[in-house]
């Protein structure tokens, strides 16, 4: 069932035809609606032989494209035989033809008459500088639609997200059928959201990195990522802001969860710059939550018409919510919950104690690499569990600002390396050094560690940084980054949801992801996602740890595990575990 009529098309650029017939069959196999076969990218082309044996090989309608180099193709030859070969395409039963704004006029004059009533011609325009204003998209659009366009399509290029919103506006309220797509990283959310804002179609790749324009995603991540089917205009989006923001995971666990519970929603990745920016263009509420991550914490406070106490004692959030009474967005912070727990437990497990009266963190030297907003929230919830606090940043006037915030230490990151003043101390690294891909950095040496009981670190991608490896190898206990994001999730997916988290609830859904790794340059991702559903217990849930205590319990459904290696196989694997 498809809540929506966009279109997903594969790119097919082989550079033989017998690759491109095999695609084909790839393409069909994994959900495609329709196949874009570039015809630039053949190395031997003879056009009449070639283009019968595409389109009779072709499972699913085809969409020939002959791109020429002036508009972002391959193609370098005579104009007047590319322009021939479509025509050719066409005749030989082509379902779509790509033909470009400068020369459509032209084209459309020369085929009136004679153009199969089947076949549709889209119109297309590519900037690969920027993206106009709606002004101006909204004149090209009229000159597409002059030029004799069945379909409209241009394509422009994100130097901001907010870039996105402009060809958001021209699709929605477009009376034909039209495709705006905005290319790079910053313009993904075209190629996702289209099907919810009203697109025609959009492009799913077969592999990461075989693209036929810039930001282009995989056609596995179009169904099974972001559920592009059940996407509709009122489907709430949700994402991650942060800057590198690609590497996160959060749209693995959150799409899952939304779909677990049919939970009309989508949760994408968001490349913001200025996060102001942003939320004065993304103001709808069509945007209805928000994931807050490294840089934008610390500034993220000032853009929200409410923080919660703890948010503001920490001075910044990771969690916004836009109140769809009246758009006005709350501000939260769940990250220490999910780290100091993480870090409790392992300073248990170390000292082979259970749980007391007091935290394990009492007493404890608690020192924090970092000043930002992930920095503020540890040394916070440190503080609050009886730690003493040091805080060691590049820059030592933040660290002193912080230091003098929760009552603590201060120190330049270079000083840290000499920082021994007793064992048994607790390190937590909450930057991104030691993030892929810069996984060969750590904020402090090996020599250096060998005072600390426990390392924790706020990456998880890599799971197991240099910093915790080398922390291990110094007979340290190591706390993940991972423990971090879990904890924090799931607060969030209560608060983007409105399901209530407590045991009384009809259902209770808690995910979790548990293990995300690399293999030398090649990333294999391993995803465990718990769902606990159809619960009827008395319980409660610890507001710190996020943990269940269940009484009784009706069914515990699955435990999926999802092991992709399709960088190296250029195939998923999938294993599945049933308790």
């Amino acid at each position: 069932m498809r809540k929506n009529p966009t279109l997903i098309c594969v790119p097919i650029m082989g550079e033989s035809v017998d690759k491109m017939v095999v695609d084909m069959g790839k393409a069909n196999a994994s959900g495609a609606d329709l196949v874009e076969i570039r015809l630039d990218g053949l190395k031997n082309f003879n056009p009449r032989e070639n283009i019968k044996t595409l389109i009779k090989e072709s499972p699913v309608p085809t969409l020939f494209t002959y791109r020429p180099i002036w508009e972002g193709g391959q193609y370098d030859g005579d104009e007047n035989k590319r322009v021939d070969v479509l025509r050719l395409a066409m005749e030989l039963g082509a379902d779509y033809i790509d033909v470009e704004l400068q020369v459509a006029r032209e084209f459309n004059d020369s085929v009136r008459g004679k153009k199969p009533e089947k076949c549709k011609v889209i119109v297309s325009s590519h900037n690969y500088q920027y993206t106009p204003s709606v002004e101006d998209l909204s004149n090209l659009v009229a000159r597409i639609q002059a030029s004799g366009a069945d379909i409209v399509k241009f394509a422009t290029t994100a130097l901001d997200i907010t870039d996105v919103a402009r060809v958001f506006q021209i699709t929605v309220h477009s009376q034909v059928p039209i495709i705006g797509l905005v290319m790079g990283e910053r313009g993904l959310i075209s190629r996702i959201l289209c099907a919810k804002f009203g697109g025609f179609l959009t492009f799913g790749t077969l592999e990461n990195g075989i693209v036929s324009a810039p930001g282009q995603p995989t056609i596995k991540d179009l169904l099974d990522l972001y559920n592009f089917r059940q996407m509709g205009p009122d489907t709430k989006v949700f994402g991650i802001i942060g800057k590198p923001v690609g590497h996160s995971k959060s749209p693995i666990l959150y799409n899952e969860a939304f779909k677990s519970v049919g939970f009309n929603g989508v949760f994408v990745h968001l490349l913001v710059d200025d996060i102001a920016k942003f939320f004065q263009t993304y103001s709808s509420n069509d945007f209805a939550g928000f994931s807050c991550t490294i840089p934008h914490k610390e500034a993220a406070v000032k853009c929200c018409d409410e923080v919660d106490t703890v948010a503001k004692s920490i001075g910044a959030v990771n969690c916004i919510i836009r109140r769809q009474s009246d758009g006005k967005l709350f501000g939260y912070n769940t990250d220490y919950v999910g780290a100091i727990s993480a870090i409790e437990d392992g300073l248990r497990g170390r000292l082979n104690v259970s749980g007391g009266v007091s935290s394990a963190l009492a007493g404890k030297l608690f020192v924090v690499i970092g000043a930002g907003g992930a920095g503020k929230a540890l040394a916070y919830g440190a503080k609050a569990k009886g730690a003493r606090v040091v805080i060691a940043n590049r820059t030592y006037d933040r660290a002193r600002e912080l230091a003098e915030t929760v009552g603590g230490h201060a120190l330049s990151l270079a000083d840290l390396e000499n920082f021994n003043p007793e064992d048994g101390m607790i390190l937590a690294n909450t930057t991104s050094i030691g993030m892929q891909p810069k996984v060969d950095e750590t904020p402090i040496p090996k020599h250096a560690l060998g005072h600390y009981a426990l390392v924790f670190d706020a990456v998880y991608t890599p799971k197991i940084t240099r910093l915790l490896r080398e922390a291990e190898e110094s007979g340290a206990t190591i706390v993940s980054g991972l423990e971090m994001f879990i904890g924090q999730a799931y607060e969030q997916y209560e608060r983007f949801t409105g399901l209530p988290g407590n045991m009384n609830a009809p259902h209770l859904y808690k995910f979790f992801v548990l293990l995300l790794d690399s293999f030398n340059k090649f990333h294999i991702f391993t995803y465990f996602l718990f769902s606990f559903g159809n619960f009827s217990a008395e319980g409660t849930i610890s507001e710190n740890h996020g943990k269940v205590l269940v009484w009784s319990v009706w069914s515990i459904h699955y435990m999926l595990l999802i092991l992709f290696s399709s960088v190296i196989q250029h195939e998923a694997s999938l294993f599945i575990f049933f308790f």
